[in-house]
């Protein structure tokens, strides 16, 4: 979630030529596992998809008016993207056009943005 304001700048600055979609997947450092010591919100790890779906609410909060959708608890599309904590994507028709590093090392709005900028 600390990355959500910089993502936030950018779906303002690009709206007017791409759709952004937030896919909530399972929590990276759950309260009751391997605990972040600078996490925003103390999330345990979830057990239904009712608890994933109001983490997800959570999120939202910090990003309000974006479009969120949350991943099953099969974590289907976290294995099909390798979103495995966090990462960007551009798809175009259907086909992968932009596939950014694995979070948080990979993670690079800054190259986002230039893909944006040279292909808009």
């Amino acid at each position: 979630m600390t990355r959500l304001a910089a993502f936030q700048r950018v779906v303002s600055q690009y709206s007017d030529i791409a759709d952004f979609l937030l896919v909530y997947i399972e929590e990276a450092h759950p309260s009751d596992g391997w605990v972040s010591s600078d996490a925003p919100y103390q999330i345990p790890k979830h057990r239904c998809l009712e608890d994933r779906l109001r983490a997800a609410q959570l999120m939202l909060t910090e990003v309000p008016g974006s479009n969120v959708v949350v991943d099953n608890m099969d974590n289907s599309s976290n294995a099909a993207y390798g979103a495995y904590f966090e990462r960007l994507y551009i798809v175009r028709d259907e086909t992968v056009v932009y596939q950014g590093g694995r979070g948080p090392e990979g993670y690079r709005i800054s190259e986002l943005r230039n893909w944006l900028d040279i292909h808009s």
